[in-house]
């Protein structure tokens, strides 16, 4: 559960990899509430083992303490972490960022194993890509390349 109150503040922390996105679109966030006069905001991890995750909390603790509001932060592992729970606004900004959005986890076997052209170039949109390599600038991340406008761009990995 989320405080409404907290959530213009949480809105404000980017994710530290993918800067146009904040915690919030990346859905990270699993509660955030007031307890006994300090905020108390519980994360998950995109994958376990993020080093992001550090850099994050201290992040929200900044973010709180600029409104002079003193926050707690806890990891949490379970339910792990899963791209359903990026937000349509936040596919969208990786998109227009130059990150190519999830697919369903089938489409992303195809993709990723099975050589299928629909992974969406994130520069022109043309489905002719190609994949260079399972790992791009993030082990999240596969690195992609469009036949059509030879642009090279990463893929954010399915994760359920």
């Amino acid at each position: 559960m989320i405080d409404k109150t907290l959530i213009s503040i949480l809105e404000a922390v980017s994710d530290p990899e993918i800067p146009v996105l904040s915690i919030m679109d990346m859905g990270v966030v699993r509660s955030a509430k007031w307890k006994e006069g300090k905020v108390v905001v519980t994360i998950t991890p995109t994958y376990s083992g993020c080093p992001a995750m550090d850099v994050m909390g201290d992040d929200i603790k900044a973010a709180f303490q600029k409104e002079n509001i003193e926050a707690n932060v806890s990891l949490v592992l379970s339910p792990a972490w899963t791209t359903d729970w990026i937000t349509e606004r936040g596919r969208k900004s990786l998109e227009e960022y130059g990150i190519a959005a999830p697919l369903d986890p089938e489409a992303d076997k195809e993709a990723l194993l099975g050589d299928k052209k629909i992974v969406k170039c994130p520069q022109c949109g043309a489905t002719q890509t190609k994949m260079i390599s399972q790992f791009g600038s993030t082990a999240c991340k596969a690195l992609f390349q469009c036949e059509e406008c030879l642009e090279p761009f990463d893929y954010f990995k399915c994760l359920k």
